[in-house]
């Protein structure tokens, strides 16, 4: 049995704490909302969350006390929001994750005030070495976890005893997982590919079909090459299930936030209303920030971010960028 700390009340840290609970580790579940936590308590299920979920409570442990949740844990997994990380994580001493086996991020995108990545924030702020860093990609979503279909994760990390010792917790009948070394590829791509499902759930609110999707996918893959060969410059295959697989999943499903939060976008939705309709976050309006304000050096050439980046925060019509875009892809 590992001890792992699973930070977050969401949709992922629920269908995560399935896959690592049911595998025999002890799961304490860090929740922001006393109510959450006291009705796990009380039935075993999340309120909120893929709550056809039960729970064994022999295992698992919701707690509103994050320095009891992670006080004893072998393992820290961070499954809360880009947006709300560091105030989470700043509660914590600089030294509370030093001997940790491993910290693991399944956030899908950036510290949004400071335009960097989860695992290198967490690795600025408790100093800790890069070979203790590890990130989850897909293709995978939550609500077929929830199901028990069958499933692929890849663990990226640049130690590769990290990653194949995390793969090992979540191996199960219905989940596949498989070691990478490209932490930061896989990470900055899990980033992007919310980025480019907003911007299809856009044209899909437009009316835009599949034709045209099709195009917006096959360009974002170049453009997400682009930007990694600029930002992480190494050897890596983008058809790979981490980086094509978990594009193709979030651009393409039912599931996805980004593209339901992007089409709401396409239908005239405005940004605020949109967000309180869903009340889930969509890491992808946060994620076009923070890629735009970095490509700012870079000077990459990405018409996708900047047709989002021009909708979500300059306010252009939606159906104004579209016509633009469409220009551009090939």
């Amino acid at each position: 049995m590992e001890k792992i700390a699973m930070l977050g009340g969401g949709s992922w840290a629920t269908a995560l704490t399935k896959i690592l609970s049911e595998n025999g580790n002890r799961v304490d579940w860090w929740l922001r909302a006393k109510d959450d936590v006291q009705h796990l308590l009380r039935t075993g299920h999340n309120p909120r969350y893929l709550s056809s979920i039960l729970f064994d409570r022999q295992l698992v442990f919701p707690t509103t006390d994050l320095s009891d949740a992670v006080a004893e844990a072998d393992w820290l997994v961070l499954a809360v929001p880009a947006a709300f990380v560091q105030p989470v994580l700043d509660k914590l001493g600089r030294d509370a994750l030093r001997h940790k086996a491993g910290v693991v991020s399944a956030i899908k995108g950036m510290i949004p005030t400071r335009n960097v990545l989860v695992t290198d924030y967490v690795q600025e702020r408790f100093r800790l070495p890069a070979a203790k860093l590890g990130v989850i990609a897909g293709p995978c979503h939550a609500e077929e976890v929830a199901l028990e279909k069958q499933s692929y994760l890849t663990i990226g990390s640049p130690e590769a005893g990290l990653a194949r010792g995390f793969c090992e917790l979540l191996r199960c009948r219905y989940v596949q997982a498989h070691p990478a070394q490209d932490l930061d590829g896989i990470e900055y791509c899990a980033v992007m590919k919310n980025i480019i499902a907003l911007t299809g759930g856009i044209a899909h609110g437009l009316g835009y079909g599949d034709n045209f999707l099709a195009v917006l996918v096959s360009n974002a893959v170049q453009e997400i090459g682009r930007f990694l060969r600029a930002i992480s410059p190494q050897p890596r295959d983008l058809s790979a299930s981490a980086y094509l697989g978990d594009l193709l999943v979030t651009a393409y499903s039912q599931f996805s936030r980004n593209r339901t939060f992007g089409s709401m976008i396409g239908r005239g939705y405005s940004v605020k209303s949109a967000q309180l309709e869903m009340n889930m976050v969509a890491e992808g309006y946060y994620a076009v920030k923070s890629i735009h304000e970095l490509n700012r050096q870079l000077k990459v050439n990405m018409p996708i971010t900047t047709a989002a980046y021009n909708i979500l925060y300059e306010r252009i019509a939606p159906a104004v960028e579209l016509e633009i875009l469409k220009e551009k892809l090939r």
